[in-house]
């Protein structure tokens, strides 16, 4: 999943948690560094929980949004959301609203979105927090939608197979037609092309569609896909490998990890990338 800064945040709050949103200052927002509150997590966490400090429209109170992403099932999850939030508030001795992101595929069955405790008849605990499964939301529902992320997001939703090749020519006719810079524009176009591979029957009902565009959004969309593709092709050609298409956007969006990785947890050494890229060639699918 894409890599969360404040502006993604509030994007995020304003596709998922508009009512929270509304009460908040939003010249009052900041995203809390890793630093300083790393030792509050888990030991096995490689990747932070990310955690705004928001003040509430008209008022100096604080509070905490905290946002656990998950990109696979975790039976887990209840239990953690509680620990981080226990461990949030005695620390920061603020109000903390916990919101769990669910981008797997699959299971499509819903995580849990509470943790109680009871003996008997007597409760202990009921601590809930809200969850935002992708894979229930059905894409056509943020068509048209003026959010950048939803364009980003469409990616990760409740896609049928026949649906593929649709949903990313959707989301990149939608990315097109937002007002975003060109560093924006090419980091959505790299989420879409991580989480949306289409095979090569795919591919061509996307490039027929494509073709059909008005001539400047297509120009703009063919600009990214074959700046994709001759990357992979040339790497492609360093490592020995086949120059053809597909092998070419199997290479890059492999490269495009490795970026995007090194972004969130810091450079690697050149024999750790060796073996992430085994690994990751490994994979069939993306």
């Amino acid at each position: 999943m894409c890599s969360f800064d404040l502006n993604s945040q509030v994007e995020f709050l304003e596709l998922f948690a508009p009512d929270l949103l509304a009460q908040l200052d939003p010249g009052e927002l900041s995203l809390l560094p890793t630093e300083s509150f790393v030792n509050l997590l888990d030991p096995d966490r490689r990747t932070a929980d990310l955690l705004i400090r928001a003040n509430m429209r008209g008022s100096p109170r604080a509070i905490l949004i905290h946002l656990e992403h998950q990109a696979q099932n975790d039976d887990l999850l209840d239990r953690r959301m509680f620990r981080y939030f226990a461990r949030f508030y005695d620390h920061y001795d603020l109000v903390v609203c916990p919101v769990a992101l669910c981008s797997y595929p699959s299971p499509r069955r819903a995580a849990a979105h509470s943790h109680r405790l009871a003996i008997g008849q007597r409760s202990i605990l009921n601590f809930q927090y809200q969850v935002v499964h992708l894979n229930h939301l059905h894409w056509r529902d943020y068509l048209g939608h003026a959010n950048p992320l939803a364009a980003d997001l469409m990616a990760r939703m409740h896609i049928l197979p026949r649906e593929r090749w649709q949903v990313k020519a959707a989301a990149f006719k939608q990315m097109i037609g937002l007002r975003l810079n060109a560093e924006q524009r090419r980091m959505l176009a790299t989420f879409i092309s991580i989480y949306l591979p289409l095979k090569p029957h795919e591919s061509a009902q996307f490039d027929a569609d494509v073709a059909t565009w008005q001539p400047q959004t297509k120009e703009s969309v063919v600009e990214f896909i074959s700046e994709w593709e001759q990357k992979g092709i040339e790497k492609g050609i360093e490592r020995g490998i086949e120059k053809g298409i597909e092998q070419g956007r199997i290479i890059e969006r492999c490269n495009l990890l490795l970026y995007l990785i090194e972004h969130r947890l810091g450079p690697f050494s050149d024999a750790a990338k060796r073996d992430m890229v085994v690994s990751l060639w490994c994979v069939k699918r993306f």
